[in-house]
């Protein structure tokens, strides 16, 4: 018989080796919930490196940011070096993703060498070619904004993967070559919780807008006076849906101003607090193929970059021209090729290169 001073030893050993396995197991298990999309993925081919998790997530003003004049040797945050998000703003006041067309497009580039962010208005009455639902309602054309909705699943037009956003994801592609790595839906009650959730935002106008109705088809948006405002989440979205009184060129403005005020109370001493919880609470509301790691790659670089490497752009008014469809729908016809150049030159980081367009402060 053995000794009781032998067998302790492997019984230690042998404790110890199932630990160190039950950690590894769980860490795995741990890493693969972090690395799992939220939603239903593109599924395109895209440039996004493989996800890497650091050791050690920097923090907000960390001596590796370096210049932001210039990139940095690596990616921050455990970030890929370049992330290309396609941002939609449904206009289904439900509070699902069932339905509803996509009444604002942003295609955001982060770069998480500098770091740096470039954000371009898409028009949401760009004619373009819609694929993959030809068989099902003989549509082959549409406005941009309609791909969201036809490929929502409460329709029923669309087999394909990622649902409103993969179609329209799919057409930014055939038209343009713009592919996203990835997307965020957010439909108009989650975003009313969201600005709500900060404490409201403040805007500063530098002339009156009229939101009053034009005629008897149009929704009263409200009067905003010249001076400055403190707007709760039903406000924000009144002035960021006001459209007859210009253009929806200019309404994209007043949505851009609407994000940039979102921005400063995100990333506000208080917001920088909150934004784990924020970010928690809204996990189910947001539509999404992000996976927390990616969402947490994001939170960490967001506070590193500097105001003048947060860009907003629109597609230059003079590539595209007002008209009508058949049905006598508005919609913009454009120079397709222009547009896809433009478009090419954001995506490799080359444009915009100075804040011409209105743009945060």
């Amino acid at each position: 018989m053995s000794s009781p001073r032998r067998v302790r030893p492997i019984i230690i050993l042998g404790i110890a080796a199932a630990a160190l396995v039950a950690v590894v197991v769980s860490a795995s298990a741990v890493s693969n919930r972090l690395a799992r999309p939220l939603g239903p993925a593109l599924e395109l081919p895209t440039s996004t490196s493989a996800l890497n998790i650091p050791a050690v997530v920097l923090a907000p003003g960390a001596d590796a940011a370096n210049s932001p004049a210039s990139p940095t040797q690596k990616p921050l945050c455990g970030g890929p070096a370049t992330m290309v998000l396609l941002g939609i703003g449904a206009d289904n006041r439900q509070d699902n993703y069932l339905y509803g067309l996509a009444d604002a497009i942003r295609v955001a580039r982060v770069d998480f060498r500098v770091p740096a962010l470039s954000v371009l208005t898409i028009p949401r009455d760009l004619w373009v070619e819609i694929p993959e639902i030809s068989d099902h309602y003989g549509i082959t054309h549409g406005k941009l904004n309609q791909a969201y909705l036809y490929g929502n699943p409460g329709m029923g037009y669309y087999d394909g993967p990622g649902a409103g956003p993969g179609l329209l994801a799919r057409t930014l592609d055939l038209n343009y070559g713009l592919r996203p790595d990835h997307y965020g839906a957010v439909n108009m009650q989650t975003f009313v919780r969201l600005v709500d959730a900060v404490g409201g935002i403040d805007l500063d106008l530098d002339q009156p807008v009229d939101g009053r109705p034009v005629d008897e088809k149009t929704e009263d948006m409200g009067y905003f006076d010249a001076g400055q405002h403190h707007m709760n989440g039903e406000t924000a979205l009144r002035f960021s849906r006001i459209r007859k009184i210009d253009s929806g060129f200019r309404r994209d403005d007043r949505q851009t101003q609407v994000l940039c005020a979102l921005k400063d109370k995100l990333l506000s001493p208080q917001g920088l607090v909150n934004l784990p919880k924020i970010v928690t609470a809204f996990q189910g509301s947001v539509l999404t193929d992000l996976s927390p790691a990616q969402l947490a790659q994001l939170a960490c670089v967001a506070p590193m970059i500097d105001p003048t490497n947060l860009r907003f752009a629109s597609l230059p008014d003079d590539l595209m021209q007002p008209a009508r469809n058949a049905e006598g729908s508005f919609i913009l016809r454009a120079d397709s090729e222009r547009l896809k150049d433009l478009i090419q030159s954001f995506l490799a980081g080359s444009w915009p290169t100075e804040p011409d367009q209105p743009s945060c402060p």
